[in-house]
């Protein structure tokens, strides 16, 4: 057996083709595989500033390298910048800050590092010691989403990179089919996603199989940080994970099945979506009143853990006073940048 391509000794089967390639021809492949999303897609133009979301896992270091690599090859024309969140998980989210350095000193790109403290005055220990194991990922995901957002926001980028992978992807078509909510899985599977004054989130690695992603950053020796988030296994989204992972060994294509279903997928024009306005304490957009992250910490700080985690009355926020958000990482909301909530 032989490289379909150059016929040199074959050193990996691609998850996304099933071709068999040396080493040298995949790394290849995968560059262009990812040059072409970004061609396709046309997620960036000419002289914009990017936000590269990074946590020292293995998609956003890749994510990283490749746009690094690709901006100077084609000629992107991209500022780009790392930005990284810190949640406050002790022995996961510390070890991984020390692998987002070493790419900041590989890559030679300014990096910005926030954390939850700073922004909600909580690290996710604290919240997760205060409501248990049962929604902290409800709680880290909005608060994640929000604070990259205004990291990016902060730096003067006008778009957020982030590592989706087509396995991500897939994944949340699934949880979206089956929550049935119609707004999400509508935008899901985009390559680019943000509504009307938001900061537009970018998936270059929309397409690419996480198995190849591995593969990639085993052969280009990148170093990376493995270990799963401690109080991911009870989430939503690892059953709909093993799930697809089960389907793939029959059917490899699935995953990019379900990204391309939920790409044909068009709305009624009955069906109605929400109505996006700005959250009344920090300006943030939001569908309500109150965004989810405001929500949340309103539960935390007045001992309510249903709020934000269930389809509780907003009635009573009406007077609330004291949970927000930190006022320097806030808008004004006199201008367009306030962001908009995300797919994941």
């Amino acid at each position: 057996m032989k490289c379909q391509n150059c016929g040199s000794p074959p050193k990996i089967k691609c998850a996304k083709t099933s071709a068999i390639l040396c080493a040298k021809c995949f790394l290849d492949w995968f560059e262009e595989d990812v040059h072409n999303t970004i061609q396709k897609t046309l997620i960036f133009n000419k002289g914009e500033k990017i936000a590269i979301g990074v946590s020292g896992g293995k998609d956003s270091t890749v994510l990283a390298h490749i746009l690094y690599n690709l901006n100077k090859r084609h000629d992107y024309g991209l500022e780009l910048v790392l930005l990284c969140i810190d949640e406050g998980i002790k022995g996961y989210r510390d070890d991984s800050i020390r692998e987002v350095r070493k790419n900041e000193e590989d890559l030679g790109l300014p990096l910005t590092i926030l954390s939850y403290k700073d922004i909600y005055g909580w690290t996710m220990d604290e919240i997760v010691a205060k409501i248990g194991k049962k929604n902290n990922c409800t709680f880290c995901g909005v608060f994640r989403r929000q604070a990259l957002d205004r990291g990016a926001m902060k730096s003067g980028c006008v778009k957020l990179v982030t590592g989706h992978n087509a396995d991500d992807i897939a994944e949340t078509v699934l949880m979206n089919v089956l929550r049935g909510d119609i707004a999400r899985l509508q935008r899901c599977a985009n390559a680019i996603t943000g509504s009307e004054g938001s900061l537009p989130r970018v998936k270059p690695l929309k397409y690419s199989y996480e198995k190849d992603i591995v593969m990639y950053a085993h052969h280009k020796k990148l170093n990376y940080f493995c270990t799963e988030c401690i109080y991911a296994p009870n989430s939503y989204r690892s059953h709909a994970r093993t799930y697809i992972k089960d389907l793939e060994r029959e059917r490899p294509q699935c995953i990019l099945d379900l990204i391309y279903s939920a790409e044909s997928l068009s709305l009624k024009e009955d069906v109605s979506l929400p109505n996006l306005t700005y959250c009344e304490k920090c300006g943030y957009i939001s569908s309500q009143t109150m965004c989810k992250a405001c929500l949340l910490l309103y539960g935390l700080e007045n001992n309510d853990l249903t709020m934000g985690t269930t389809r509780k009355s907003l009635s009573i926020l009406k007077n609330a006073s004291g949970t927000k958000v930190s006022n320097d990482q806030k808008c004004g909301g006199d201008c367009s940048c306030e962001k908009a909530a995300v797919d994941f």
